[in-house]
């Protein structure tokens, strides 16, 4: 990777720092866009600003990996881009509040819901109208009599949160869920709203999709007391949990090896102190997602154009 340019201003705010940095840091690699946006922009500020070395490794994308990766703090990863809380509270549960072998920064927020192309809108607006037959049955593809829904990626806990929350709002007779690679949904996503078919999926925010498709999301009950009470870790999840509400924003974390506060304490100072604002990560999902321009060059050009904010996140 190319270093980035840093005005002249900057460089005595950095200059300690970067004297310092010693070992290459490890970059989980994670497949959704915003995760795949932020580790570039990880490895930009490490590479310029800090002067040090690190590498995204590639294929390295099951989050349990990863974390354990962390937790040993021996260097084989070092960071885990895009940790959703709580759909990862078996990790948060392990190895931030168990062991604390892993750190946090301060999280961005995010949305997560069920969403029809608008131009369904009209007919499908809420859960009660997901328990109606004859609307089942628009989504059904394979003729089983089921509606389908995309609940997500295999290796996502929100994915089993969608199956719980289906059976505790009694869909589980006319509707199954899709469990696919977030790529392929996309491509299924593209065909069906060129397409007006009805689909039905998972998504959420922040997230490119919301500005290149007209979507509109499905309304859930309201929370109330003991309406989500879940282990999707465990061996009888679908059993055993309960969701029957909306589900409250997420909590979005930097998450990283304690360790770099003794390996490589620059970029253990400025992990801890990266704070995201969501906007501006679904700018980087929209020109990396949608426009197909390289994450590398997004996250360089932005940190060449953003060193104000870089600074906070080092000083």
């Amino acid at each position: 990777m190319k270093l980035t340019k840093i005005p002249l201003a900057a460089v005595a705010v950095v200059a300690a720092q970067a004297a310092s940095a010693q070992e290459t840091v490890k970059i989980g690699d994670l497949t959704w866009t915003g995760a795949r946006a932020i580790g570039h922009v990880i490895e930009a500020v490490i590479e310029g600003p800090l002067g040090g070395e690190a590498e995204i490794v590639s294929g390295l994308s099951d989050g349990s990996v990863i974390a354990a990766g962390m937790d040993k703090g021996d260097g084989t990863v070092d960071v885990y881009t895009d940790l959703w809380m709580p759909n990862r509270q078996g990790i948060w549960d392990q190895y931030i509040d168990g062991a604390r072998t892993v750190g946090v920064n301060k999280p961005y927020l995010g949305t997560q819901k069920m969403y029809v192309p608008s131009y369904l809108a009209g007919q499908v607006r809420t859960v009660d109208d997901l328990r109606r037959p004859e609307i089942a049955a628009m989504f059904d593809k394979d003729g089983n009599g089921k509606g389908e829904y995309w609940a997500g990626d295999a290796g996502w806990n929100s994915t089993r949160m969608w199956q719980v929350k289906f059976k505790d709002y009694g869909l589980s007779e006319l509707w199954e869920p899709e469990i696919l690679p977030d790529a392929t949904f996309k491509a299924q996503l593209k065909t069906a709203i060129q397409r007006e078919h009805p689909i039905l999926f998972y998504y959420w925010t922040p997230e490119w999709v919301h500005a290149a498709y007209d979507i509109s999301p499905i309304e859930e009950p309201a929370r109330f007391e003991g309406c989500e009470r879940h282990d999707l870790d465990a061996e009888d999840w679908l059993e055993t949990s309960k969701f029957a509400c909306a589900s409250s924003d997420a909590t979005i974390y930097v998450a990283y090896s304690k360790s770099l506060e003794e390996r490589n304490p620059p970029v253990a100072r400025f992990l801890s102190q990266m704070q995201l604002d969501p906007n501006v990560v679904n700018q980087w999902i929209l020109q990396i997602g949608r426009d197909e321009m390289d994450p590398r060059d997004v996250a360089e050009e932005w940190v060449a154009t953003n060193m104000n904010v870089v600074n906070g996140w080092l000083n």
